[in-house]
């Protein structure tokens, strides 16, 4: 399938490639011609996501009981690896189904399941995650954003930036300060419907890449939600919050390795393909070598992210592997890309080749989920 593998996958079942063709012709028929639209709009239309929903592209995990797919992670994965593999640029599929919708499946009441997974599920509902802000970045302990408790409700004031999702977004789980006195021991996690007085979507903010996805800043102005919106146990939600990191960021090394592989077999072919000098670029042997040195790293990679993509399979993927993961694919994968990039020239500075797009999008996976800097500090603590 992949022509620069020289060893066989052996993490996936017949089930979870059957689900990859059902991707792939979903990305190919119903994302592709759209893509230029996205960025036009700076999002993805709600008619992809209800497709999507159709097709079962959503919330492959969760449990039938509440819409889910049923399935285990290597569903999940097959889902990621191959909107990287496609170059489609956007989609914030993998944010809601792999990393929002766990914590409500996880935390959440029977009755807050029941409203809010089903509608997940098809696609009706869009979930984001509001943890950055301003003036706080990765660092969660020094979020500002509050939620006081006044009789049956929280007010929540605050505002956050580079939410993904945010434009999109029908349900948002907010990080905020329940008892700030406590630091990082008085962060819960509160569920506020978009529709909720006082709550306002900001601008699109205008990224450096993924011109299609809908990052936005929020802003909470007195909104007042049930104490009942609360996910889990008030002043536990930093504790949540690290349980869930690991996949978050796993994800994020999963499309990267996926990325990787992908243009440098576009690059293979278009060395190939591209005479300079009266003959094949790929007949140079600088060129060669070049790509002889990606290919040995695009494999580490894939076998690195194959191995800790078993043992999350197994549900033992830790804190440290996570972000192992994390690091090392999105770093090979930036020094990749630009080397493959320069092998293009001049064609390599237009927006219409891929390995463009694969550079500019790609930049963002060494800082969200937690920067290079954060990863390098979380694994040092294992030392």
């Amino acid at each position: 399938m992949d022509s620069i593998l020289t060893f066989p996958r052996s993490v996936f079942r017949e089930d979870h490639e059957m689900l990859r063709t059902t991707v792939r012709r979903f990305l190919e028929r119903e994302c592709k011609p759209r893509q230029a639209q996205w960025d036009k709009d700076g999002k993805v239309d709600r008619e992809t996501w209800l497709k999507a929903g159709r097709e079962g592209l959503l919330c492959a995990t969760m449990d039938p009981e509440w819409g889910g797919g049923g399935g285990d992670f290597g569903h999940a994965a097959v889902i990621v690896e191959e909107i990287g593999r496609s170059g489609v640029s956007g989609l914030g599929f993998g944010l809601h189904s792999d990393v929002v919708a766990p914590y409500i499946e996880r935390l959440g009441t029977p009755e807050q399941k029941a409203q809010w997974l089903p509608r997940c599920a098809t696609g009706e509902v869009i979930l984001a995650i509001a943890m950055s802000e301003p003036g706080a970045g990765s660092d969660l302990k020094a979020i500002r954003t509050t939620a006081r408790r006044e009789g049956g409700d929280y007010v929540i004031n605050g505002a956050k930036t580079f939410i993904s999702n945010g434009l999109n977004c029908d349900l948002v789980v907010v990080v905020a300060k329940t008892e700030p006195e406590l630091g990082a021991k008085g962060v819960s996690l509160i569920l506020v419907e978009a529709d909720r007085a006082g709550f306002r979507k900001g601008r699109k903010l205008d990224k450096m890449g993924q011109e299609a996805a809908d990052t936005a800043e929020l802003f909470f102005e007195d909104v007042r939600v049930p104490v009942s919106n609360i996910l889990g146990e008030e002043n536990k939600g930093f504790a949540y919050l690290m349980q869930e990191l690991a996949q978050e960021r796993f994800v994020i090394a999963l499309g990267a390795a996926a990325k990787m592989e992908a243009m440098f077999d576009e690059t293979v072919r278009y060395t190939k393909e591209r005479v300079v000098f009266g003959k094949p670029l790929f007949d140079f042997q600088n060129t060669r070598f070049k790509l002889a040195e990606i290919k040995v790293r695009t494999t580490a990679v894939r076998m690195m992210v194959d191995q800790y993509l078993a043992e999350h399979l197994r549900r033992k993927l830790t804190v440290q592997e996570g972000a192992m993961a994390k690091l090392f694919a999105t770093e090979e994968l930036g020094k990749a890309l630009d080397e493959l990039l320069q092998l293009y020239g001049g064609y390599g500075y237009m927006m219409e080749y891929p390995i463009t797009r694969a550079f500019v999008d790609s930049r963002v996976t060494r800082i969200y989920g937690g920067t290079s800097e954060v990863m390098k500090e979380l694994i040092s603590r294992s030392l």
